[in-house]
């Protein structure tokens, strides 16, 4: 076999490829759904969110009593000599004493100061703070899956237009080689284009390596088996009317980094006044209910068998009138704490709304690029194919043939390239807004 036919034959397996044979398709809302239910990142966070649903419930705000029980059981075998107060003398062995006990006691605290209350809303806050953690981790993820999903899009696209402009470079090597063979044409001729097809060849094969290895990427972040084999969507569509001022107010309203700020806020503050109930006093509640019992046979004991058993109940009341200053202290701290956030919250405020102007021109003008490309694309595919026309009638070198086909390529991989970017930005403004996880991408 000649050269020229293994390499047509070589080409001709790249292109048998195809679309890397048939696989299902991971659609947008398949691929959302696998990251939500399966990534390890989103799972480790809504189990913390639970945790501080957990501690904000009833059981853990101190609001209920404790009720704790008690048993026991003594034993005791001695031998006595004892003396009666009428002068008689008494001996016994193996005197045996049992005594029985058991009681229910109740301790609650009516009053503290109201820093079970403060801390009790505290935690509450806490919990909704740790739901916008999950939030973040969920909104960072699903930023990640797709900036990995829409780069195996355009992989998947660029392979394709690989595939294609190696089967017009093979449809172009065996016209040459008919042409050489007949004389209607020079060797060079022959030579360019068994060049351009052993380079779109390794082209095609660089390309569908890259691609492969997006798509473990892909897998990776599903948190499914890394060899499963799958296409995407490659269909990109943008949210309609979007507006910059309508997207600085929404990030006012709901970008998460503020939202997460004003809950500290809120718990800041009521650690504050939680530290203040220090200086009012505790009042507590007391109850037991108990049972006891002895047996004694000892010869000189009055009694043989006491049985007792009654109700007790008691009020206390702690004031701590001065603790040595740490009350003091720890309030000042927590008031210059709560001045912080106040501070912060301003800080990230200007942030967040430089970061949606910045993301907004990013997404106006990633617009703009494509559209531009677009036209681009249509300019250099007409012109590819005139010189495709004028090429086939003699009218055109190879060489200019070869550089339509490289600019018509580079076009459509540049339009790509800037419809994807374009949808990235899109999320990125969606993202900064607080909008992103209401969006259909």
């Amino acid at each position: 076999m000649s050269y020229t036919k293994r390499l047509i034959a070589f080409a001709g397996v790249l292109l048998s490829f195809g679309p890397l044979m048939a696989q299902e398709l991971l659609t947008k809302e398949k691929a959302t759904q696998q990251v939500l239910e399966n990534n390890l990142g989103i799972k480790i966070a809504e189990n913390s969110a639970e945790i501080a649903a957990n501690n904000a419930g009833v059981l853990n705000s101190g609001y209920l009593p404790s009720l704790t029980g008690n048993a026991g059981a003594n034993y005791d075998r001695q031998n006595i000599e004892a003396q009666l107060t009428n002068g008689e003398e008494r001996s016994s062995d193996g005197v045996e004493t049992r005594r029985y006990n058991a009681s229910v006691n109740l301790n609650y605290t009516l009053f503290d100061g109201l820093g079970r209350y403060y801390n009790y809303k505290s935690l509450k806050e806490q919990s909704d703070l740790s739901e916008l953690e999950a939030r973040e981790t969920i909104e960072t993820t699903i930023l990640q899956l797709f900036t990995v999903y829409y780069e195996v899009a355009r992989l998947s696209e660029n392979y394709d237009n690989l595939q294609e402009t190696l089967k017009i470079s093979k449809d172009r090597l065996k016209r040459a080689e008919y042409q050489f063979e007949y004389g209607q044409n020079t060797r060079l001729d022959f030579l360019n284009a068994q060049v351009d097809v052993n380079t779109d060849s390794i082209n095609v094969l660089n390309a569908r390596q890259t691609l492969q290895n997006a798509k473990r990427d892909l897998n990776l972040i599903m948190n499914r088996e890394l060899s499963i084999a799958f296409e995407v969507d490659t269909l990109v569509t943008f949210v309609p009317n979007l507006l910059m001022e309508d997207m600085v107010s929404q990030a006012m309203q709901k970008n998460v980094t503020l939202l997460q700020i004003e809950k500290g806020l809120k718990i800041n503050n009521y650690n504050y006044k939680s530290i203040k109930g220090n200086y009012l006093p505790t009042i507590g509640l007391t109850g037991s209910y108990g049972w006891n019992e002895s047996n004694n046979n000892n010869p000189a004991a009055f009694t043989i068998q006491n049985t007792s058993y009654g109700l007790s109940a008691g009020i206390s009341l702690s004031w701590s009138i001065f603790d040595g200053g740490r009350t003091i202290t720890s309030a000042k701290n927590a008031k210059l704490t709560y001045q912080n956030q106040e501070l912060l919250k301003e800080q990230t405020e200007k942030q967040v709304e430089r970061d949606i102007r910045n993301a907004w021109e990013s997404y106006k003008n990633a617009l703009f690029v494509l559209e531009a490309q677009k036209e681009n694309e249509i300019t250099n595919r007409n012109n590819f194919n005139r010189t495709e026309e004028r090429y086939k009638i003699g009218q055109a070198t190879s060489i200019e043939f070869r550089q339509a086909q490289l600019n018509l390529l580079n076009a459509i991989v540049a339009k790509n390239q800037a419809k994807y970017t374009a949808k990235l930005a899109e999320l990125q403004v969606l993202q900064v807004s607080g909008e992103l996880l209401n969006t259909d991408f």
